[in-house]
């Protein structure tokens, strides 16, 4: 695996301050915060749906990169066709095979004709995941995969999560719910009004946060937006 993906003193309009990262290959990412941190606008700036207002993004990689939404984009076709549709564009000869293989991983194959609109909203998520799956992402960008998910669609997801990093697969997810950090991640990013104020292993993180912002978060004393 080729990362790493760097970000020179970043800024995107007034929702990210100047920042610089660095996100290496292997382990789980989570970046962290409340709701209106600027988690969304990072994750589409690392992924390359926005150009940065100031500052630079290189990726020291040719590899594939995937992103899943917290609301997954359906097309008008079935399931096993979301997914051929995806690898088409990659160019690949007769995907009809990899996409029900990529189905089966998720859980989906007796869907596979079903039309995507109509599926519940944990089977479109994973649907989605499928999709990425069949891509075979050298990086996967998460951004809040199960916010409007029930706690049982929610395990579900995280079950594919761990199975693409089990994959080899690096997960870099945003997300403020702490207990999905600390289940899927292996270090925390935590940003705050735009800025990273925290780097850390997840269990040093959550034992021992560095800053009083991160502190207050994990007890659930800052306000959400």
């Amino acid at each position: 695996m080729m990362l790493p993906l760097r970000l020179e003193e970043v800024s995107y309009l007034h929702v990210l301050k100047p920042l610089s990262l660095e996100i290496g290959a292997g382990p789980s990412t989570i970046i962290l915060g409340a709701n209106g941190a600027g988690k969304s606008v990072l994750m589409r700036v690392m992924h390359g749906l926005l150009a940065p207002s100031a500052g630079r993004v290189s990726w020291n990689s040719s590899g594939r990169q995937a992103m899943v939404f917290q609301k997954p984009i359906m097309l008008r076709r079935s399931a096993l066709a979301n997914v051929v549709y995806a690898l088409e564009l990659t160019g690949t000869d007769q995907p009809e095979k990899p996409a029900m293989e990529a189905l089966e991983e998720v859980g989906l194959a007796h869907l596979a004709r079903r039309p995507a609109r109509v599926l519940s909203g944990g089977e479109q998520q994973r649907l989605a995941l499928a999709r990425a799956w069949a891509l075979h992402p050298e990086v996967l960008f998460l951004d809040e995969p199960t916010a409007s998910l029930d706690p049982s669609a929610t395990r579900e997801i995280e079950t594919v999560i761990r199975a693409f990093d089990a994959a080899g697969t690096k997960i870099v997810m945003a997300t403020h719910n702490l207990g999905q950090a600390r289940r899927l991640g292996d270090e925390v990013i935590y940003l705050h009004q735009g800025r990273v104020v925290e780097r850390a292993p997840v269990e040093q993180f959550f034992a021992h946060p560095a800053t009083p912002e991160a502190a207050a978060f994990i007890k659930g004393e800052l306000p959400w937006v």
